[in-house]
């Protein structure tokens, strides 16, 4: 029996190698996995193309993945860096790259992720059609924007954010909602001058049953994009970003028709006590398919330390909700990243992601921090090493600052409170002074 996508597979009962390879990374039954694909609620992004892919699943009953940020810029036109950046990425455990190149030969970078990384790729085509035309912005016509998406998934994207919930409509209550911040996302604010400067509907929303028949032939999950996504806590939760994502429940449920798998992208600026009743909206009205967030960053004035803003957001976020956290780094408002801010920015994400994980009951992940505990309990500085998340810091820490006894760290000396129970449990003596 053949299937098309990933969803129209799970449809038809049939089981894929990527289900499995999923099942077992997740430590859940496979027809269990399964059901799941066939609602929408997991997705398991995997371009035909793509042949060193190592999949993964993204929904809110697996472990919350993070998505890692990259590419090239016009004053950052470094590919070696760019690509040095990826594979740390990776080894710290990123399980998916987005490639948000926006100057130089884009294609050559994107076809080498799709060739060499393991991971996941996404691409936003808004961003690569205006440096692949090279011409002005309103010149660009409706087939092109749409050639660029088919270009993409030939390239073996796994999955793409497409602006097209920010349709006319969308666009006029926008202007008429007067935001604080207006319009902050990148592919957002193209689609919208362009559609200003053409006078002419949204080509991603106007032609989205092509594009739905562009995903259908290569397992392209499509991620669909938040224009008025919020950029400050002042506009977080207003009629702008709500209206957009009723528009983007309604183009997820044509997309589940076609069998494309989808991919809910959601706020960027948010206080935390909205942070609850924005997942659970979107849980709701998009009938629980993933959501994909941008921090949430729950301050505006910590720029230099965002990673840590998102993080804070992206627990409460993952726990309520969303399943797939997109990492922000120190850089975030500031730079371009470098391969230092970008391992900040994940091992931010990865904390925030696997607290969530302990919080939402994900299967074996609190065994992980049983056995960091029972290391503490133990004085067992090595496995602490090996548990921890980034083992080389860890060890790198104790190393600089050497205690007198090995059983002790330079914190609390012999006054540890570990050492000390332990030897009294013993019937030791305990020598704090001696």
């Amino acid at each position: 029996m053949s299937y098309t996508t990933q969803m129209n597979a799970a449809k038809k009962g049939i089981i894929t190698k990527e289900m499995e390879q999923v099942a077992t990374y997740e430590n859940m039954k496979v027809e269990e996995l399964k059901e799941l694909v066939a609602k929408g609620q997991v997705v398991i992004p995997a371009n035909k193309n793509h042949k060193c892919l190592k999949p993964y699943g993204i929904g809110n009953a697996l472990k919350t993945k993070i998505n890692v940020n990259l590419g090239t810029s016009r004053d950052c036109l470094d590919m070696d860096v760019e690509l040095e950046k990826v594979m740390e990425a990776v080894k710290m455990g990123a399980e998916s790259i987005m490639d948000l190149s926006s100057f130089g030969d884009t294609r050559v970078f994107r076809q080498k992720l799709t060739n060499e990384c393991p991971a996941i790729i996404g691409t936003v085509p808004i961003y690569d059609a205006v440096v692949y035309y090279n011409k002005a912005l309103k010149s660009i016509t409706s087939d092109e924007w749409i050639d660029v998406v088919r270009m993409h998934a030939e390239d073996g994207v796994d999955f793409m954010t497409i602006h097209c919930g920010i349709n006319r409509a969308t666009a006029e209550k926008f202007k008429q909602s007067k935001r604080h911040t207006n319009i902050v996302s990148r592919g957002g604010s193209i689609i919208f001058a362009w559609m200003e400067l053409t006078g002419q509907e949204n080509p991603f929303y106007e032609r989205y049953d092509e594009i739905l028949e562009i995903c259908k032939e290569y397992d392209v999950t499509i991620s669909l994009g938040d224009a008025c996504r919020p950029g400050s806590i002042e506009d977080a939760t207003d009629v702008s970003q709500i209206s957009e994502l009723v528009t983007l429940s309604e183009l997820t449920f044509r997309a589940w028709e076609q069998d494309v798998q989808v991919i809910i992208e959601g706020p960027g600026h948010m206080p935390i006590n909205q942070i609850k009743a924005n997942m659970e909206i979107q849980q709701n009205i998009c009938k629980g398919a993933p959501f994909y967030v941008l921090g949430p960053l729950v301050t505006d004035v910590a720029p230099g330390y965002d990673h840590i803003t998102a993080a804070i957001g992206g627990a409460i976020a993952a726990t309520y909700g969303a399943s797939f956290l997109c990492y922000v780094t120190p850089a975030e408002h500031l730079r371009l990243p470098t391969v230092e801010d970008v391992k900040e920015g994940i091992m931010a994400s990865k904390i925030a992601a696997h607290a969530a994980d302990i919080a939402k009951g994900v299967k074996g992940a609190k065994d992980w921090d049983y056995e960091m505990s029972q290391a503490r309990r133990e004085l067992d500085w090595e496995k602490q090493f090996d548990l921890a998340m980034d083992s080389e810091k860890a060890r790198r820490y104790r190393s600089e600052s050497k205690p007198e006894k090995e059983d002790t760290c330079t914190m609390c000396g012999k006054m540890c409170a570990v050492r000390n129970i332990n030897k009294i449990l013993r019937g030791e003596d305990v020598d704090i002074m001696d």
